[in-house]
C-alpha cells in the first residue's frame, strides 16, 4: 500500500435536498503532518458524527483504483485527492484483500481496521 495523500476539512454547510446541512465530505490535500486522534484528525471535523467520526470512526481510506469506475459513472475526469471524503487516498490495496482487524502503518501512526465505512 502507499499512501498518496492525508485530506483533511472542517464542516461546512452544504446544500442537499432544499435544505442546509452540515457536511465534511469536502477533504482537501494537506503537505504538512496531521496528528491523528479520536474524533478527528487535527485540523479536521466531522459533521455526522453518529455515522462517521466518533473513537472507532476517526479516519477513512479510498482506493485510487477505483478511479476508471467513477469516470465513467460520472462522465468527469477531474477527481482530486480527498474529493471522496477520504482522509487517506492510497493505491496498491483492495477491499477484498482487508478484514477487520488488519493494521496498517501511516507515518507514525499504527491504524486499526474497526469498520466499513458506512455509505
Amino acid at each position: 500500500m502507499e499512501l498518496l495523500s492525508v485530506n483533511i476539512s472542517q464542516p461546512k454547510r452544504d446544500r442537499r435536498a432544499h435544505r442546509e446541512v452540515p457536511a465534511g465530505i469536502f477533504k482537501k490535500s494537506v503537505k504538512s503532518s496531521v496528528m491523528l486522534r479520536t474524533p478527528n484528525p487535527d485540523r479536521g471535523g466531522q459533521a455526522n458524527l453518529v455515522n462517521r467520526g466518533a473513537i472507532y470512526r476517526s479516519a477513512s481510506a479510498y482506493l485510487v483504483g477505483h478511479d476508471d469506475y467513477w469516470r465513467r459513472e460520472l462522465g468527469r475526469d477531474d477527481f482530486t485527492f480527498g474529493q471522496f471524503g477520504e482522509n487517506f487516498t492510497v493505491k496498491g490495496m483492495l477491499e477484498a484483500d482487508i478484514i477487520i482487524g488488519d493494521t496498517f502503518r501511516v507515518g507514525h501512526a499504527l491504524i486499526e481496521v474497526s469498520h466499513p465505512r458506512p455509505s
